[in-house]
């Protein structure tokens, strides 16, 4: 069974988000538009979905209410100006130009290169007849454009001082006096205030239970929080206050920092080997069939490693393989789909913690049965590593109010706990643009 979808905060002409409110304001809720959602070859239906979340597509509206004036925020909209291919196709290569064979080469591979060709074959069809499936939709739609020249080229300038240091932030706690477990509260609850003391943020799970987003300061530095959300600032050293907010998960999303050349060359981010990623506690944070999805990078090692090592380590057994394909707001692929040195696509594997069986019937009552292949299309984030959020992706097959957890993640989302060395990265008040001041 295979399903094509645009994911949800994949496009960039429509507007959803969350209210802030101070202390002062009327609580507000999350509101949400819906994008179209086109379901192609496999399943000739069209459906709808919303999607949740401050940070994936531009336009996403965040409003701040207090006595005397109303503040909206929408995530800027340049970082999906995704409007040119970042290595363009030969002609023959295009979408529009059918699915070609792939060309022979005459080039010496090694064991790694030949692996990847070998399961590039397998998926390229399905992926290339997929997208322009999706495409076309798209253009329908209105989601996307074929005239680049209407579109805007504006340069994605991050500020610098985004850049805060909150995985250097984790790494200063380590120096932080130990706090005995019995003295201290293991979650740190918004109220009030907007400041944060460091060694309070980084010794325990801060949440915000209410039905309004916040603007909390750490170290001098404005981040918004989602409704209904919580998070642990911290590395893989010191997890244990997400182990102590005692919640067991139905959803865990993984993007671990895989080790390859060219993260060992650069100072970008930090990695972690095969070892240490077995070393997460997934089963202990785990609820019975919990659903457990990892991104995966097209290095056929990582994948092999997911399913024939981790899964199985973890008690968790394999389901699904679904792909992220990227391609621009006139619907190109970012990089040539047969391109030696990158993919437009990516890989997420999905498996369920093996438990009791009435469990796992009980739980999936009322939800869809997860399909073997799902091809996932949108425009990309430029901002580093930045995925989209699965929230809507992932709705028809899980109950709704379950509790869901990212674990190495950069921003936040509504109803999610997160955690990671840099959880607040993407929410920080510089990538958002102050829309409107109403008094």
């Amino acid at each position: 069974m295979c399903e094509e979808e645009f994911a949800p905060g994949s496009a960039y002409d429509y507007q959803c988000g969350y209210e802030i409110c101070d202390s002062f304001a009327y609580p507000g809720g999350v509101t949400l538009d819906t994008s179209v959602t086109s379901t192609g070859d496999c399943h000739a239906t069209s459906t709808s979905s919303s999607r949740d979340g401050p940070i994936p597509g531009p336009g996403d509206v965040i409003e701040t209410e207090s006595r005397t004036a109303k503040m909206r925020y929408v995530f800027r909209e340049e970082f999906f100006d995704v409007s040119k291919p970042h290595i363009a196709a030969a002609p023959e290569e295009q979408l529009w130009q059918g699915c070609p064979e792939k060309r022979k080469r005459k080039s010496v591979f090694n064991q790694g290169e030949l692996d990847a060709l070998e399961y590039h074959s397998k998926v390229r069809n399905f992926i290339w007849e997929g997208t322009l499936h999706l495409v076309q939709e798209g253009l329908k739609s209105g989601f996307l454009h074929r005239n680049t020249a209407e579109l805007s080229c504006r340069k994605n300038v991050v500020p610098g001082h985004i850049g805060c240091g909150l995985a250097e932030l984790c790494e200063m706690a380590k120096q932080f006096t130990a706090v005995n477990e019995s003295d201290h509260q293991a979650v740190h609850v918004l109220d009030d205030e907007t400041s944060i003391p460091e060694q309070d943020l980084l010794s325990c799970v801060t949440e915000n239970s209410s039905n309004s987003a916040k603007i909390v300061v750490l170290m001098g530095q404005k981040y918004l929080v989602p409704p209904k959300s919580s998070f642990l600032l911290s590395d893989i050293s010191c997890l244990q206050p997400l182990l102590s907010y005692k919640k067991k998960y139905d959803v865990i999303v993984i993007d671990p920092p895989w080790e390859n050349k060219s993260v060992k060359r650069s100072n970008r981010y930090s990695h972690l080997s095969s070892w240490q990623i077995k070393q997460i506690p997934v089963p202990a944070l785990a609820a019975p069939n919990c659903l457990v999805v990892t991104w995966v990078t097209n290095r056929q090692k990582h994948l092999r490693f997911v399913k024939d090592e981790l899964y199985p380590y973890w008690s968790v057994k394999t389901l699904a393989e679904w792909h992220w394909v990227k391609i621009t707001r006139a619907g190109e692929f970012v990089l040539p789909l047969d391109s030696l040195h990158k993919k437009p696509y990516e890989v997420l594997v999905l498996g369920r913690v093996q438990g009791d069986v009435k469990e796992t019937l009980r739980k999936s009552e009322d939800v869809l049965p997860i399909p073997e292949h799902k091809l996932i299309v949108s425009v990309p984030c430029s901002l580093h590593s930045h995925k989209p959020p699965l929230t809507g992706v992932l709705a028809d097959f899980i109950k709704p109010d379950v509790e869901c957890l990212e674990l190495f993640a950069r921003n936040l989302q509504p109803g999610w706990t997160s955690w990671g060395n840099e959880v607040l990265k993407f929410q920080h008040i510089d990538y958002f643009t102050l829309l409107q001041n109403e008094t």
